[in-house]
């Protein structure tokens, strides 16, 4: 479906090339304000085009704020080509959703991918900002995402084979700030890597060839206890988040699969009081678990990488079929990213703050219910969390 999210609700409407794309906001809390910038640039590397979006609030806000109500934003199309997807009506574009979308519906968008483009994520991005701005006033949550590899060029941090994951990427992943981010033009905060993957885009866009990646994404000054159990757990929701974005592949959250590869006298957590703290909270030495337990978070960084195919969509021959089963050869025009990694940063980081407001709201929903009734004395000290002892 176009909506996600339960408390904090997010529709999307729009394709590739038609009039406009935006999106429906319910469930943004009163008195917030507004982001005064929505979208961070388009990166160059990644993109053979700059697309320059001015985003219109439709309801929702007066003088800067939230009124609690929908917010509708809308995104004018203003450099339409759907000239340049004529061969599509013949052929469906490998590894693209032409195919797929057609035996779905049995009709689909005349030109571009449709709601499988990219374009839709503008609608995303434009509700992320929003969660993202309440999240920092109201809680101190910072959501940082980097690119942390481009095809065969990838952060040259290594680890002992005895460590889970090594300290030079961990520190990374603690401190790496957008400034630092946004300075590089392909996003990988480390300015050698950077150069390479560069140079690495830049070639492929010369053979007409495309290149996939990773990006990883911290989230930090998360509140513990966000998450539900089974079927909602926080990284759960995170990869149906993550893995929704257009050309996405893999998901994985804290140590990942290489975790896998530990016992579990290496790769647990343990715990450590945190002195800076006064209501005794616990903090975790390691936190190879990317600051998830049972589904649920425990104060530490949330950390996480999504990995990105190649873009179908490429400016050479490729031999196929039309779509009736007759061979044929495709060479598509337009204009196609020779790697999407670079402009996805911005995407992985809104979806992760959208998830983190959902999940939010319902906590607080929860805990704003139970405050209500008289304190139980009844229970023993272990059954209570230390904060909220009396």
């Amino acid at each position: 479906m176009s909506s996600f999210g339960k408390l904090f609700r997010v529709h999307t409407y729009g394709e590739s090339h038609c009039k406009s794309v935006g999106c429906i906001v319910d469930g943004v809390p009163p008195d917030s304000p507004l982001p005064r910038r929505t979208f961070r640039s388009s990166s160059p590397a990644g993109g053979l085009r700059s697309e320059f979006d001015t985003v219109r609030v439709q309801s929702g806000t007066e003088h800067g704020v939230t009124l609690g109500t929908p917010i509708g934003m809308v995104v004018q199309n203003k450099d339409q080509r759907p000239h340049d997807y004529t061969e599509t009506d013949l052929y469906p574009r490998p590894s693209h959703a032409d195919y797929t979308y057609l035996a779905k519906y049995g009709v689909k968008a005349s030109s571009g991918g449709g709601r499988a483009s990219a374009r839709e994520t503008i609608g995303r991005v434009a509700a992320g900002a929003i969660a993202e701005k309440y999240l920092k006033e109201a809680y101190g949550v910072e959501i940082v995402a980097f690119v942390g590899s481009v095809g065969p060029v990838a952060l040259p941090f290594t680890q002992e084979e005895d460590e889970v994951l090594g300290k030079e990427y961990l520190d990374l992943v603690k401190n790496v700030t957008r400034e630092e981010v946004d300075k590089e033009i392909t996003r990988c905060p480390h300015p050698e890597t950077s150069k390479k993957m560069e140079q690495t885009i830049r070639d492929a866009k010369a053979r007409n060839d495309s290149l996939g990646g990773t990006v990883t994404c911290v989230i930090r000054n998360c509140p513990l206890g966000l998450g539900e159990p089974c079927f909602d757990k926080l990284e759960a929701v995170l990869a149906h988040a993550m893995l929704s974005i257009p050309s996405t592949k893999g998901f994985e959250v804290g140590s990942g699969f290489r975790g896998t590869t530990f016992p579990g006298s290496k790769h647990n957590d343990p715990f450590v009081a945190d002195p800076e703290n006064g209501d005794n909270r616990l903090r975790t030495t390691t936190n190879w678990s990317g600051g998830i337990q049972g589904g649920i978070t425990n104060g530490e960084d949330i950390y996480f990488r999504v990995a990105f195919k190649p873009p179908a969509t490429i400016s050479q021959e490729q031999q196929t079929a039309t779509y009736d089963g007759k061979a044929g050869t495709l060479a598509t025009r337009g204009r196609h990213d020779p790697c999407v990694v670079p402009r996805a940063v911005p995407i992985v980081e809104t979806m992760a703050a959208i998830v983190i407001m959902d999940q939010l709201l319902q906590q607080n929903a929860r805990s704003a219910a139970a405050a209500l009734l008289p304190p139980v004395t009844s229970l023993p000290p272990t059954m209570v969390f230390p904060g909220q002892r009396k």
